[in-house]
């Protein structure tokens, strides 16, 4: 990349920017509107945003959800294509990771994507044996 890459904690960002990572991880729906991600970054405990200091523009995000004692559960994280393979996202999970533990949380969860467990790995993550994640369906049988 052949610049600096600072790591932001941030309460306000770029809607676009923030629009166009999501895009990048393939999480972006066509019903969502670039209007609400405001409300969406207030709404976390904390939201992190790689940035390419040269551009100034956000090459890769992620947020910790918390309520600010217990836990917290990371998500949402996501670089640019560009840039992954960078030691971004290292340095994205490495600061909410920190953030978190410095305000007395040390239970840190998250739920990886198929293929991405190696990465989170050496970052202090581990599968949780006996649990499984769920996901609500509206559609599921009672």
């Amino acid at each position: 990349m052949g610049t600096t890459i600072t790591v932001r904690l941030v309460r306000s960002w770029n809607e676009h920017e923030i629009a166009e990572l999501y895009r990048a991880g393939g999480w972006w729906k066509e019903e969502y509107r670039e209007s609400e991600i405001p409300a969406l970054i207030r709404g976390s405990f904390l939201f992190a945003v790689a940035v390419h200091e040269t551009s100034g523009r956000a090459v890769g995000m992620g947020r910790a959800i918390s309520d600010g004692v217990s836990d917290a559960y990371i998500q949402d994280l996501v670089v640019l294509p560009s840039c992954r393979g960078s030691g971004v996202g290292k340095q994205l999970v490495q600061a909410l990771v920190t953030h978190c533990r410095n305000e007395g949380i040390n239970w840190i969860g998250l739920v990886a994507e198929p293929a991405t467990e190696e990465f989170y790995r050496p970052l202090g993550f581990a599968p949780m044996k006996g649990h499984v994640p769920l996901l609500y369906q509206e559609d599921s049988p009672c």
